[in-house]
């Protein structure tokens, strides 16, 4: 089988590996499809992501579907052919402390497809035959396409965000940072029912993919636009330290702030005297508990995140799609990887490597 694989800043291969085997309780994927995310970009550019460090190749990717092609022993009520989304966490086996009952995200140890975190690392999914445990299987509905399936990771941690912020349900929502998260934080949003949501980022195509999924304001900083006042809920997507003194003046007195974009984990200046002052809530969102299974069901009903999606690529055309996916002027928000060929039902009229027509 083909695999995506990285080596070490700016050294990506597609390579050929050995075709895996089911074991116990696990079945084969097939897979189709594949986002780009924020982690995959990171080994690429520095080797690294956060405090994760390479130490030897790793197959990238975390956000896949694709289709049951074969089963382990032991392995029933899996039919072949089954299409899947695929939850991509291991947490350990360690219990929680009854104060994080249920919050499996919060284990001490989670392996994480695509995960440079611990030593051996966790192969991602950016090959063309996948190993996976039954319990990670999400089958998608007749309605959901192995490409949105493979959304539906993203737009997980995009619902657990929303859930740290406690009920939308008519609230005036602002989303800081709009990349593939925020642009998803602001369908997860309309979908709990938030009022107005306005969206701020420094590039106008980024906005606009935001405006697409459902903002109803959007806002380019430093152009002539700047952060609104007084919202009641903030979603922090952008990660930036510099934006957090902006982000809390905006945020109305006794509101909520949910912190989704990655901060750095080092030292970084930043003025944090209104979090007192104006007497916020600031909450944390790290990745997701099993809401990607809410999400897989909110696109089969209906929900539309095709807007997301600006880019395809083969996965021979691996290194092209993650220059486009870092690359803030090409107007990239998620970037999928066509990982094998998929079934006619499935085809795009997209053209490998081309900008997807932008949704009327």
């Amino acid at each position: 089988m083909r695999a995506l694989t990285v080596h070490g800043p700016g050294d990506v291969r597609v390579v050929d590996m050995p075709d895996p085997r089911p074991d116990d309780g696990e079945v084969l994927l097939a897979v189709e499809w594949g986002g780009l995310c924020g982690s995959d970009l990171s080994y690429w550019r520095h080797g690294a992501s956060g405090t994760a460090r390479l130490r030897r190749p790793m197959v990238l990717g975390h956000e896949v579907a694709g289709s049951v092609v074969a089963t382990g022993r032991g392995v029933s009520g899996i039919p072949l052919g089954l299409r899947a989304a695929v939850h991509p966490a291991t947490p350990s086996h360690e219990p929680l402390p009854p104060r994080l009952a249920g919050r499996t995200n919060l284990h001490a140890e989670v392996r994480y497809l695509g995960s440079a975190a611990f030593d051996p690392h966790t192969d991602g999914g950016f090959a063309e035959l996948l190993r996976v445990r039954v319990d990670q299987l999400r089958p998608l509905p007749p309605e959901v396409t192995t490409r949105h399936g493979a959304l539906a990771e993203p737009l997980g941690v995009a619902l657990h965000a929303v859930r740290r912020a406690g009920g939308l349900n008519g609230r005036e929502v602002l989303v800081n940072g709009c990349g593939p998260i925020g642009a998803l934080i602001v369908a997860a949003a309309r979908h709990e029912g938030a009022g107005r949501i306005i969206v701020c980022d420094l590039a106008r195509g980024a906005v606009e993919v935001a405006r697409r999924m459902g903002a109803d304001e959007v806002r380019v900083l430093g152009e002539d636009d700047e952060l609104p006042e007084d919202v009641e809920v903030t979603f922090e997507a952008s990660g930036s330290p510099a934006a957090l003194r902006g982000v809390l003046r905006a945020t109305a007195r006794g509101g909520t702030i949910v912190q989704v974009g990655n901060l750095p984990g080092t030292a970084a200046e930043s003025v944090l005297g209104d979090l007192v002052t104006r007497e916020l809530t600031w909450v944390g969102a790290y990745r997701f508990v099993d809401e990607i299974t809410e999400a897989i069901d909110a696109m089969g009903a209906g929900l539309d995140v095709s807007p997301v999606i600006t880019h395809e690529f083969d996965l021979d055309q691996a290194g092209e799609a993650l220059a486009v996916a870092a690359d803030r002027a090409s107007g990239a928000s998620k970037v999928m990887l066509r990982v094998r060929t998929t079934s006619p039902s499935e085809e795009t009229t997209s053209h490998p490597g081309r900008d997807l027509p932008a949704k009327e």
